[in-house]
This record gives C-alpha cells, sequence and structure tokens, in this order.
C-alpha cells in the first residue's frame, strides 16, 4: 500500500533578513505548541560547527531560489543523524535577495548537550537537533517490539538498532544498520530523493520531492511511500519549522483558523491571545520563555492553517497541509 501526503510552505508577502530568533511550530494531532526564549547553560568542552559547504544542490523558478543539502549518507553530509528524516534539508530559502531560511540557526553542534542549549558561545545543539528549514521527523516502527539488538525503522533514515531495553528517546543517537539504496534526481526547479529499503519485514521504497512552483513563491514538499515489507507500516510524522522573523520575535504574530484555548495563563507582558491570533507583546531577551500547548481545533483540513508573520515587515510563512 502507498499514500501521498503534500505540505505547502508559502512566503506571506514580502521577506527581509533580519536578526536570529528561533521560533519553532509543530502541529500534531493532539496539540500544537510554541516554545521560545533562552535558558543559559555553560559552554560544553566538545563543540563543532555546522556542515553548511556539505554537498548541496540549488533549484530555482524565477521567483525563490532553494538550497538543498544531498543525503547519500556518506562522510560529509550536511546531516547524518537519526531523528529526521535525513533528506531534502533546505539549507537557504530566498525570494529575490531576501532570505526565508538562510544558514543554520545554531552556532554550534556537541554530543554532550541533550537538545539545545543557549550558552555565552551561543545556541549549541546536539547533532540529533542539528538540522535547519522545514523538517520531518517520522515516529519510530517496530521499536517496542524489538528486543536489545534488533531493528526498528526510521522513516527517512533507515533500519537501526535498539541497543538495549531503554524506551526511545529522539535526542539519542542510534545506530543505522541499513541506510538502503539512494538516488537523487535534479531539476531546474525541483530536487527529489529515493530511499529503497530492502527488508522483508520492514522494507519500504519512499521519495521526497521539494518542487518549486512556477510562477509563485511557493514550494511544495511531496512524499510517497510504499511499503514492499511483510509488516504493516504505522507512524505520524510532523513537520518541524525553525523560522527567524525578528530579534526576539518581535512583532511576531501566529494566526490560527480557529481560537486557541492554551493549557495554562499565558505571560501577558510577553505575549496574549487576541482571539484566533497569538502576539508577542515585546522582544523575548535574556531568559525570556514563552512556552504553551493549546486545544480549540478540531478533525477538519481547515484548521491546519497556521500564519507565522512579522506584522511590521511582513516576513512570515504560511503552513498548511492536505
Amino acid at each position: 500500500m502507498g499514500n501521498l501526503r503534500r505540505w505547502q510552505n508559502e512566503p506571506v508577502a514580502c521577506f527581509k533578513v533580519v536578526a536570529r530568533s528561533l521560533l519553532a511550530i509543530s502541529f500534531l494531532c493532539s496539540c500544537f505548541g510554541i516554545a521560545l526564549g533562552q535558558t543559559y547553560e555553560a559552554t560544553p568542552s566538545k563543540v563543532s560547527p555546522p556542515s553548511l559547504n556539505a554537498p548541496s544542490v540549488t533549484i530555482r523558478n524565477g521567483q525563490i531560489t532553494a538550497k538543498v543539502y544531498l543525503s547519500d549518507n556518506r562522510d560529509g553530509d550536511f546531516y547524518r543523524s537519526t531523528r529526521f528524516d535525513q533528506t531534502g534539508i533546505v539549507g537557504e530559502l530566498a525570494l529575490g535577495r531576501k532570505k526565508i531560511y538562510g544558514g543554520a540557526w545554531f552556532d554550534l553542534v556537541s554530543p554532550e548537550i541533550h537538545d539545545v542549549s543557549f550558552t555565552p558561545a551561543g545556541i549549541i545543539v546536539n547533532p540529533n537537533t542539528a538540522i535547519m528549514g522545514p523538517v520531518e521527523e517520522y515516529d519510530p516502527v517496530g521499536f517496542d517490539d524489538a528486543s536489545s539488538g534488533g531493528t526498528f525503522l526510521k522513516i527517512g533514515v533507515g533500519l537501526l538498532r535498539r541497543p538495549d531495553d531503554e524506551n526511545y528517546d529522539h535526542t539519542r543517537y542510534y545506530d543505522i544498520v541499513d541506510a538502503g539504496k539512494r538516488a537523487t534526481h535534479v531539476a531546474s526547479n525541483a530536487v527529489t530523493f529515493v530511499q529503497d529499503v530492502d527488508d522483508a519485514e520492514y522494507g519500504y521504497h519512499y521519495e521526497k520531492t521539494l518542487r518549486l512552483v512556477p510562477g509563485k513563491p511557493q514550494m511544495i514538499i511531496q512524499h510517497f511511500l510504499k511499503n514492499t515489507g511483510t509488516k504493516t507500516i504505522q507512524t505520524t510524522v510532523y513537520d518541524h519549522n525553525f523560522l527567524s522573523l525578528s530579534p526576539g520575535n518581535d512583532h511576531v504574530a501566529i494566526t490560527l483558523p480557529f481560537a486557541p484555548i492554551p493549557n495554562r495563563p499565558m505571560q501577558d507582558e510577553l505575549a496574549r491571545i487576541d482571539e484566533n491570533r497569538i502576539i508577542y507583546v515585546k522582544p523575548l531577551v535574556d531568559e525570556d520563555r514563552v512556552s504553551i500547548r493549546i486545544a480549540g481545533f478540531g478533525n477538519e483540513v481547515r484548521d491546519y492553517d497556521i500564519r507565522a508573520e512579522n506584522t511590521v515587515t511582513g516576513v512570515g510563512m504560511r503552513v498548511t497541509a492536505d
């Protein structure tokens, strides 16, 4: 059996290069969460810079340009860890000369960091989180059924080894047993990544295409998955957008098609809810943090329509799914 899913990341108005801050947006079946701000920690002893010069291709449609890293699962690839889909990593995305994604949102990488840490040396992340652009994580398949030393599946990564009886942890690296056979097909405005894992139980054929729509400032990410093994592949997937819209998210507003209901009171001096919008009242500085989970959405597709926008500059992004 196979399925086809499409996400559209559509720029809102024009884009402007701004100083870095992190706006992480995830939309899951049970909750919508935002987490911003900084908690400062000591700088770890073992750090390395992101591999921004890793092999990549550039695609264009006359309006927007995208730098996409290759993913052949070899030394030198930008991302070889096991949390996120390794394919289709967008290193830069620009509308004309105005960058939407531009370089890494983090400064350094360290295995001593659990996930993300804000230090005097800058933002330091664990290798599993050292990724950028609109990226996707699939839940592991077969992890609970695998004994210690057995294998389980992560789509876009391959067959991984379960090392012990500990619960699955997406910040932990798992040895890759079979990364599959990989191929890349590049056109002027699109790039397709193909992965074939030949396993009797959890074999699959996976295609992921990033395509710039002719005549529009729009990028479509399209997926095709075919199960070629004997066991059912059942998983969930979310898209993790890393946006830099303004310093400290000053003037940022998140607009939703429903009235969000927070799981706890907002910090009114930092952010507030106004009908169907979450609005930042002031720039977040030092250890300021806004973190909530919200309800209020239903099971209709129309509720999956998110806009995050700088209301002064017009920098923004719209995220929808079908």
